[in-house]
């Protein structure tokens, strides 16, 4: 990891596309890519870095563990709540090590890699933590009952912080599964910068897969209070889970023997499903094992591997509507429906799948046989397109269900940070009483923006009710996230250039080594008028590359107050820099500040040319 940068520099990419995109309507998936990376910072547990870029979290959870005498600092807030619930935080890690495996040239060519290794190993350097013994793994910290009895930051947490272990005596194999699988994964995604690294995850690796299989028992009996929050419905799906990516960051037979001998008792070959989430892994091992038919084309096991392949055809049908009628349901507007609570963390999971294994075709040259008809993989991906275009505000509501992204975007969202005052302009405590009466009934947006979380979405008739106590549509979660990161990494690098004919020939043009320019965001003073607060932000652009540049153009969103050292464009929410300061030198700065309530503005570079 020394060899990434991980600086307070704001990495100018995607924003070639930006003013294109706009222009055409098409989504801007690398702009989107990189707010779904901010959303996974917004959820980190832990002691922060100094150089974060959301800046109204801070530390918090310091301490879990600590009563066990294990410390278990760090990992990541499952939802909108402070409990760290095992099972859906190391699904979450797993998807963002496959979306890292798949789309490795596609992430690296956007310069987002260094968010993306950080973002999976947020969560591996948790597990290390929390797997103390070989058969032991501590599965969840905090009590979901007593944590939603407050309405606190993560900085301010008074609810007890009581962490919950799997040992032999008390079994969890879909747990326990599931956090092998995410560390064979993440070994896989690391193996190329820190292969170190990458041999310690797959020793914990296997030695959970190890765990899980002969210690056989559901997470849930174990630690009951997750019942009520993550009930698992089974672990023979996370055996097969774990036993195909430790199959394929090892390549060693006994795992390909696993998958086989037990793919009937077991349900791989046999279950044929129209769901992948968190809780239900058969549609994702389905697709992994017939990437590994098809790009081993035969051998001893191939019967039992097409057999596999059968089970995902049949999911990938039903999404794309091809497969007699058990299909996955559509919303009038075209959005994948499967359940009534957060569904939009199964069609982020399921178009994720579908990318992938649209790849796969591709590269066999094969086509989706279904018995409506045959499906070619460019059509498999147009439909995943159009999943993700919809998330991103081609529905009928015409709203961004990412938060931050697009004009319009849920602004009551159910997330106890984000509906705080953040500790840096509310210092005070915010009680569990305080929080609900002062932050969860107002009916004002969220003081602080979480860009990047993909909330639950609309019903099943396109409605949507942007309502903080709406928490089955406007909560977010990582499982819904972090399948995007893959998506929106392969849909950047199918349609960016599309976006790139569109560009002004003004706009800026640079070379795989882009240029990054440094914005350092400080509040200077604050004052009260009655009882609303201003607070004066100043911020410093310093030009961080080797060369002159000029006509600067910077785009400010979120500005609700009046501004000084910028002129403002002709273009909504588009400033330059001053007459007098034409040219920014390699090194220089310059500085501008705004007065306004609550958080800060959203500030970015939008264009510039070299001299």
């Amino acid at each position: 990891m020394k060899t990434i940068n991980f600086g307070v520099c704001l990495i100018l990419v995607g924003l070639l596309t930006y003013m294109g995109a706009m222009a055409t309507g098409e989504s801007n998936y690398g702009e989107a890519l990189d707010k779904t990376f901010m959303f996974l910072e917004a959820q980190r547990s832990g002691k922060l870095s100094s150089d974060r870029r959301v800046k109204w979290r801070g530390d918090s959870g310091l301490k879990d563990g600590s009563h066990q005498n294990v410390d278990l600092v760090g990992g990541y807030y499952d939802a909108g709540d402070h409990v760290k619930f095992g099972l859906p935080m190391a699904f979450s890690v797993t998807m963002l090590a496959w979306g890292t495996i798949e789309y490795r040239k596609e992430i690296t060519g956007l310069n987002q890699m260094g968010h993306a290794l950080w973002a999976i190993r947020w969560g591996t350097d948790y597990f290390i933590k929390a797997h103390t013994q070989p058969n032991v793994l501590w599965g969840q910290v905090g009590d979901g009952n007593s944590d939603h009895y407050c309405w606190e930051r993560a900085e301010d947490m008074m609810t007890p912080r009581t962490a919950f272990k799997l040992d032999q005596d008390h079994p969890g194999s879909d747990l326990a599964g599931e956090t092998a699988a995410a560390l064979a994964a993440s070994s896989m995604a690391f193996k190329p910068y820190n292969s170190s690294y990458s041999d310690l995850l797959l020793v914990h690796a296997k030695q959970l897969f190890s765990f899980a299989d002969r210690f056989r028992g559901l997470y849930d009996d174990s630690i009951p209070s997750a019942k009520q929050f993550y009930k698992s419905s089974g672990y023979s799906d996370e055996l097969l889970w774990a036993a195909a990516w430790l199959l394929r960051a090892t390549g060693e037979e006994q795992y390909l023997k696993y998958v086989v001998d037990n793919g009937a008792y077991m349900g791989g070959t046999g279950l044929a499903v129209k769901e992948f989430s968190w809780d239900n892994k058969y549609a994702g091992v389905q697709i992994l094992l017939s990437k590994v038919l098809m790009e081993k084309k035969d051998g001893a096991c191939a019967s039992t591997l097409k057999q596999y392949q059968a089970k995902a055809d049949y999911f990938a049908c039903a999404c794309m509507q091809k497969n007699d009628g058990y299909n996955v349901q559509l919303t009038p507007g075209g959005l994948m429906y499967v359940h009534e609570w957060n569904n939009m963390q199964y069609a982020s999971a399921a178009s994720f799948l579908l990318a992938v294994y649209s790849d796969s075709l591709s590269a066999a040259n094969a086509k989706l046989t279904c018995p409506d008809g045959q499906v070619q993989s460019r059509d498999i991906l147009d439909f995943v397109k159009s999943q993700a275009d919809y998330i991103l505000g081609k529905n009928p509501k015409s709203m961004s269900y990412m938060v931050g992204y697009g004009p319009s975007y849920p602004t009551h969202v159910h997330h106890r940070g984000a509906s705080i005052a953040s500790i840096s302009i509310l210092p005070s405590p915010v009680s569990c009483v305080q929080g609900f009466d002062a932050w969860y009934r107002r009916r004002e947006a969220d003081p602080n923006v979480i860009h990047g979380a993909l909330v639950g979405g609309p019903d099943q008739n396109d409605n949507f009710d942007d309502e903080r106590s709406n928490y089955e549509q406007t909560e977010p979660t990582i499982s819904a996230s972090a399948p995007l990161v893959g998506l929106f990494s392969k849909l950047e690098s199918l349609y960016r250039n599309t976006s790139k004919n569109e560009i002004n020939s003004t706009m800026i043009k640079h070379s795989s080594n882009s240029l990054t320019v440094q914005f350092v965001h400080s509040i200077t003073s604050k004052w009260n008028v009655g009882k609303t607060t201003y607070y004066r932000h100043k911020v410093t652009m310093k030009n961080t590359s080797q060369k002159r540049i000029t006509d600067v153009k910077l785009m400010v969103q979120e500005l609700t107050g009046p501004i000084w050292g910028l002129s403002p464009t002709a273009v909504k929410n588009t400033y330059g820099l001053p007459q007098w300061l034409r040219v920014l030198k390699p090194g220089s700065e310059c500085s501008f500040v705004y007065v306004q309530q609550g958080p800060q503005a959203q500030v970015s570079l939008l264009s510039y040319q070299y001299l």
